[in-house]
C-alpha cells in the first residue's frame, strides 16, 4: 500500500511540476510577445503626405512617428495614372511646357523621426521661388491643380514592418500595415 501510496503522490507531483513547466512557458512566451511589442513601438515611423501653399506652394514629406521610416517604393499619380517625375506630373497639371523646381529625392532615403522635407518646390518660369502671389497665372493654375497628385508611398520602420500611405486626389490619406514592399516596377516614381 505504501508503493501505491508513493507512485500516486509521484504522478501528482509530475503532473504539477509538468503545470509550472507549461505555465513558465506560456509566460516567458508572451514576455517576449510584449517586449516586441514595445520595441515596435519605439521605432514606429508614420508618414504624411501634404500639400500647401503658405509660406509657399510645395508638396511635403513628415515623419511624425517615433523611429525612421525607411522609404521603400514611391508611386506619384496625377488623375489616378502614374508619372515617373515632377517634370511629367507639372506637365500633366498645367499643360506642356519646361518648368522650373527645386526637389528632395524621397525613394531610399531614409527620414528621421520629426523629419520634414520639401519633395517639391515649384519656381516661376526665371527660376526664383513661386511666391503665394494671386496675381501670378503660374501659382493660381498650381495652386488649383495640386490636388490632382496623389501618393502611394512603401515604407519600413528598422525592425522591417512595412506600411503603406495612400492619398487619393482632394481625399484623406490612410496607412496600412503591410506584409512586404514591392520591388520598384514600371510605375515607381524616379527622382
Amino acid at each position: 500500500m505504501a508503493t501505491e501510496e508513493g507512485a500516486g503522490v509521484r504522478r501528482y507531483e509530475t503532473v504539477i511540476v509538468t503545470l509550472i513547466g507549461v505555465s513558465a512557458l506560456f509566460v516567458s512566451g508572451y514576455t517576449a510577445y510584449v517586449q516586441r511589442q514595445q520595441v515596435r513601438a519605439a521605432v514606429w515611423p508614420i508618414l504624411e503626405y501634404g500639400t500647401s501653399n503658405e509660406p509657399k506652394l510645395c508638396f511635403t514629406l513628415d515623419n511624425k512617428g517615433v523611429g525612421p521610416a525607411i522609404i521603400r517604393n514611391v508611386i506619384v499619380r496625377v488623375d489616378g495614372e502614374p508619372v515617373r517625375n515632377w517634370q511629367t506630373a507639372l506637365q500633366k497639371l498645367l499643360g506642356p511646357g519646361q518648368y522650373k523646381f527645386t526637389q528632395s529625392s524621397m525613394s531610399g532615403h531614409v527620414m528621421a523621426a520629426g523629419e520634414s522635407m520639401d519633395v517639391l518646390v515649384p519656381h516661376n518660369f526665371d527660376g526664383t521661388p513661386l511666391p503665394n502671389d494671386k496675381s501670378n497665372p503660374l501659382w493660381v493654375a498650381l495652386n488649383k491643380e495640386r490636388f490632382r497628385v496623389a501618393v502611394e508611398i512603401c515604407y519600413s520602420s528598422t525592425l522591417g514592418d512595412c506600411w503603406t500611405l495612400r492619398t487619393e486626389a482632394k481625399s484623406k490619406s490612410t496607412t496600412s500595415e503591410t506584409r512586404t514592399c514591392p520591388d520598384t516596377g514600371a510605375t515607381a516614381f524616379e527622382q
